[in-house]
């Protein structure tokens, strides 16, 4: 618990101490000394702030009457850089006391054919002077163009599509591409919608991947197209290789009546990779070994290299053994074709 006779023991002692230093010779010469120290710092801070000097400051900007039927489809340009020449005074002045009005411009004064909202520097200059001194020089305005792309409310969906480089880690890979909307909604001129097939995302890079990755990925936005939603959810599953073995026998096609083809062995070993989530769903059914009797007629031997015919979705890496087999053409006695 706190004492409070020496807390108030305590401070009294500081006060005291505090008042003897005031009463004493030092502090009077400490307080002159501080006098003559804040008198020239005044004098030198007006010497300096009398002096020119460049800053930058923003200003913002305001599109106004804007139709209920239009969508502005760029990125609104907000504010203006502005770089300016004056005094210190002034300059203080303007960072720490003046508030400028936005720059304005007018939607239906400023409309083009194409579909854009434009006024360069030379126009709005005039806005920017009106609001500061006679003294200030502007230096440079930016940026030197104000632009505004817009649609009147036409619009379109578009499936969303990846761009960029994406690499599993060893003994993974990647099983499908989630995206979440898998298409948005297009805003654009006529002309642009034409031709416009796809959103795409922002360039994308991601190496060694061995788990599934999320990501919210913001759309890349050409001139003049707005994209609702502006970014999308990525979903990349990734799952593990692994090692399997089925047995398919090899068949004969396109044989003559009374004809069939005797393989030795019947039945080739197929190993392949395959995902641990497709594992049981890839069957020997999947694999097919066919040989046309033309191919066999022209190999002039009596041992053909196993080829596959087709390859089932998600499978790599696929092994035959043997990867040879002897074979021969039998003719089938009268009996044996009936």
């Amino acid at each position: 618990m706190i004492n409070r006779r020496s807390v108030k023991h305590r401070y009294l002692q500081i006060a005291g101490k505090v008042k003897d230093f005031l009463l004493s010779e030092n502090s009077r010469e400490f307080f002159i000394f501080l006098f003559f120290f804040v008198v020239a710092g005044g004098f030198w801070l007006l010497q300096t702030l009398n002096n020119d000097y460049e800053t930058e400051f923003t200003i913002p900007v305001k599109l106004k009457g804007v139709p209920d039927n239009v969508v502005i489809t760029s990125e609104p340009v907000s504010e203006i850089r502005v770089k300016v020449k004056d005094k210190g005074t002034v300059l203080l002045n303007y960072m720490l006391g003046k508030s400028f009005y936005p720059v304005t411009i007018d939607f239906s004064e400023n409309r083009s054919r194409n579909h854009c909202v434009r006024e360069v520097a030379s126009q709005y200059e005039k806005k920017i002077l009106s609001q500061l001194n006679a003294s200030t020089r502007l230096l440079s305005v930016k940026p030197d163009t104000l632009e505004y792309f817009y649609s009147t409310g036409v619009s379109k969906r578009v499936p969303v599509r990846l761009r960029g480089k994406l690499s599993a880690g060893r003994q993974y890979y990647l099983s499908d591409t989630i995206f979440t909307p898998d298409s948005v909604l297009v805003y654009a001129s006529e002309e642009i919608l034409d031709t416009l097939m796809a959103a795409y995302t922002q360039p994308l890079r991601v190496e060694e991947i061995s788990d599934t990755l999320r990501r919210q990925i913001p759309l890349a936005m050409p001139k003049g197209v707005k994209f609702v939603p502006a970014s999308i959810q990525l979903e990349l599953p990734v799952d593990i290789y692994t090692e399997k073995t089925v047995e398919v026998p090899l068949q004969g096609v396109n044989f003559p009546a009374g004809k069939v083809l005797r393989a030795f062995p019947s039945k080739v070993q197929v190993t392949f990779q395959v995902g641990m989530g497709h594992f049981r769903q890839v069957t020997a059914d999947d694999f097919h070994l066919v040989v046309s009797y033309e191919e066999l007629l022209r190999l002039g031997s009596d041992k053909y290299t196993v080829q596959l015919k087709n390859q089932p979705k998600g499978v790599s890496h696929i092994r035959f053994n043997p990867p040879q087999v002897d074979f021969l053409i039998e003719q089938l006695s009268t009996h044996e074709a009936n």
